[in-house]
């Protein structure tokens, strides 16, 4: 049986990235810290779910907390670590920077010292859309210039993908880092704008839309962001592959390292976002529009090219089919 070491285990993606792999017969050894950024129930409520397999072993933990991590992999020897755990939130950023700067910074450097000591096969580095930041061109490549992040946030998880790049061309580490856009679902993050717009809408509540509802987002389903990440495991990044491999891929030329963006590439008016959990809803939403908020980007888009060429797959569910099974789990989960 492989082990996979997951980080933010009982997190949103970690807890479906988890799942699968447990359906799939890996044995998952997932760290986590039930931080209390959003209510800590709904992750407790996940690690449950995920206890009931006998193949999930479970270490409560911050992942930055000094020698944590290298004695880890020196017990487990994961064959992969897929590394989801980090301080989220573009807004949460702007008040309180230094719980980025520990948890993603200093989490990661962890996980990256430890994997140099015990080296897994790969590893798999979530990282996100906004460090595409003020970048104008679309959709986003990953092979684009990103220089300049729009918010703490986005700045700590673009030097998580310099560190990691680093390690990987020093230490021989095969690492891929995918950047995920915008991803919502079942047991998502209270802060997501999709759980506070159902939230306000059934309780007949005016909800906040700001940037008057222009903005455009590249709304992700999380089953197809856990499909992505599962067929990544697979295709290790090599220093054996030509930087022309294939066209516009973004293999490093010194390391075995590669970013993938993993998003639906069909961005979506917010305005119409919310239109459709109106419809999910069946109910009429009361609307207070409000300026762009300090951090925010007006746009997102993926260019998945290359996830579709390593692995043949393409996020493909429907924005109305999403949102609806969004909707009828929040109101069995909390009505």
């Amino acid at each position: 049986m492989k082990t996979a070491l997951v980080t933010g285990s009982a997190g949103f993606i970690g807890f479906f990235v988890s799942q699968k792999l447990l359906k799939m017969g890996w044995r998952v050894v997932g760290i986590d810290s039930f931080s209390l950024y959003y209510d800590v129930k709904l992750k407790y409520q996940r690690n449950s779910m995920l206890k009931k397999f006998t193949n999930y072993c479970f270490i409560k933990s911050k992942i930055e907390k000094k020698g944590l991590m290298i004695s880890v992999l020196e017990k487990e020897k994961p064959d992969i670590i897929i590394h989801l755990a980090a301080q989220a939130g573009v807004r949460y950023s702007i008040d309180n920077p230094k719980s980025y700067l520990t948890s993603n910074i200093l989490g990661s450097f962890e996980v990256l010292e430890a994997a140099r000591h015990y080296p897994p096969k790969h590893i798999l580095i979530a990282s996100t859309s906004s460090i595409y930041g003020a970048n104008d061109k679309m959709p986003f490549n990953e092979t684009d210039r990103v220089n300049h992040q729009m918010s703490f946030y986005a700045a700590t998880k673009m030097s998580t993908e310099n560190m990691a790049h680093s390690y990987s061309h020093l230490f021989k580490l095969p690492i891929t880092i995918f950047r995920f856009f915008t991803v919502y679902g079942p047991y998502g993050r209270p802060d997501m704008a999709i759980f506070k717009f159902t939230r306000a809408i059934l309780k007949n509540e005016p909800i906040n839309v700001y940037n008057y509802g222009q903005m455009e987002r590249d709304f992700t389903y999380i089953n197809d962001l856990v499909q992505a990440v599962y067929l990544l495991i697979n295709k290790m990044p090599s220093e054996l592959e030509s930087i022309d491999s294939f066209e516009n891929d973004s293999i490093s030329p010194v390391a075995p390292y590669r970013v993938v963006n993993i998003g639906n590439s069909k961005p979506i008016k917010l305005i119409n976002f919310i239109r459709e959990i109106e419809t999910a809803t069946g109910k009429k939403i009361i609307y207070n529009m409000m300026p762009i908020q300090a951090g925010d980007v007006t746009l997102t888009w993926s260019d998945t090219k290359i996830l579709k060429k390593l692995t043949g797959y393409t996020p493909n569910t429907p924005i109305n089919v999403g949102v609806k099974i969004f909707v009828d789990w929040y109101k069995n989960y909390y009505m």
